[in-house]
């Protein structure tokens, strides 16, 4: 039997529906539990803040955390993750824009331009 990815994140999407089902069982059991132990705990095992992008081993637990966040999950973005994780792919990060220099002189004329003066370590202007 094969699955397609979109099966793939239909089935992931499915268990992860059930995981969110029992945390709200024992939010309803146990006021706070959610947000002081067990989303804290999910988000530790997503390594959402090590890693920007999902890894295969990360993905439930994003999903589940997508559930108990006021959305659920997008499936064909789940997919799309889920092709380019299969064919190991690494994601592209998008690149920042570059910053322009703009006016912030009172009379809106001119840029200020600081530099730290290595003798006393404050800030004089140029």
């Amino acid at each position: 039997m094969e699955l397609s990815a979109q099966q793939l994140a239909e089935l992931l999407s499915g268990i992860a529906r059930a995981q969110a089902a029992l945390v709200h069982g024992i939010e309803s059991a146990l006021p706070g539990s959610r947000t002081d132990h067990i989303l804290p705990a999910v988000q530790v095992v997503a390594r959402v803040r090590d890693h920007p992008y999902a890894t295969l081993t990360d993905l439930p637990s994003r999903i589940l955390l997508q559930y108990m966040g006021r959305a659920g999950p997008n499936l064909e973005a789940l997919a799309q993750d889920l092709e380019r994780l299969a064919q190991g792919i690494a994601p592209v990060p998008p690149r920042p824009a570059p910053i322009e220099s703009k006016p912030v002189s009172p009379d809106m004329t001119t840029t200020l331009d600081f530099v730290i003066d290595p003798a006393s370590g404050s800030l004089k202007e140029r």
